[in-house]
């Protein structure tokens, strides 16, 4: 037995936090429900549920680290509340919703979605304390869970036809998979700087946006979660030619 496992067995026998990890449990028992409201064909509520997870799976990590009570049990146990409730909740939800008519290119669409977020989720347990806590290498599985179920009360409130559904959404499934495993960074919302004193004008602009989200949050949720997903390659574009000039710089001192 490794060092980390004779860690992880001592840190068991020492007991484990309730608080995190009933937030963690409340992410899995959503996620889940996401999946019974799926196969009742109750694609609207699934889509609710998925997104009530990612409430919990925000909540989870901030109360263990503002208490101090964070573990590697509770790392793991995340990990695998949110292959259910980010992986194959949402993936289930897209076959049945929009992806079931194109068959087998259904299927494998919905099946990468969750190879990818499995995959996401084993890079970033590894990379955790290797990597800057201000950003995330790869779309967040919950974001891109999160991005799904937006997708889909979007097209429930306006009504809009199965013939667009299904084209829009295996693009989509595509489109979150590749994100998820890029190499595109994107804001953690981990800063500590966040919570502390801001300017005047940074509480006007967020009472703004609540407002705003309140007077239409079904379409406000799908532009905030799109706009964070573009966000990633939209940075990646923008600072690639100050990287090509550090390349060639670096290069040019070596010799």
């Amino acid at each position: 037995m490794n060092a980390e496992k004779i860690d992880m067995a001592e840190g068991m026998r020492k007991g484990i936090y309730i608080l995190p990890n009933l937030f963690t449990t409340g992410c899995l028992f959503a996620g889940f429900y996401g999946i019974v409201s799926t196969t009742n064909s109750d694609f609207r509520t699934a889509a609710i549920w998925v997104l009530i997870s990612s409430i919990f799976d925000g909540l989870d990590g901030k109360v263990a680290r503002l208490t101090g009570t964070s573990t590697k049990f509770g790392v793991e146990y995340d990990s695998l509340a949110d292959l259910v409730a980010f992986g194959v909740a949402p993936g289930l939800l897209m076959y049945c919703w929009a992806l079931k008519p194109f068959g087998r290119l259904g299927w494998v669409a919905a099946f990468l979605f969750v190879a990818c977020g499995a995959l996401r989720l084993a890079r970033f347990n590894v990379q955790v304390n290797t990597v800057e806590s201000k950003r995330f290498v790869g779309l967040p599985i919950p974001a891109a869970a999160s991005m799904v179920s937006a997708t889909v009360l979007l097209f429930h409130y306006f009504g809009w036809p199965g013939s667009y559904k299904k084209h829009a959404i295996l693009v989509l499934i595509f489109l979150l998979a590749f994100l998820m495993v890029s190499n595109f960074r994107y804001y953690s919302f981990k800063d500590p700087e966040v919570i502390k004193r801001q300017p005047f004008a940074f509480l006007v602009l967020a009472v703004l946006m609540l407002v705003i989200i309140a007077a239409a949050p079904v379409v406000m949720l799908f532009i905030l979660f799109l706009a964070y997903i573009l966000s990633g390659p939209l940075a990646f574009l923008m600072t690639y030619p100050r990287r090509r000039r550090l390349e060639k710089a670096l290069r040019k001192e070596t010799p």
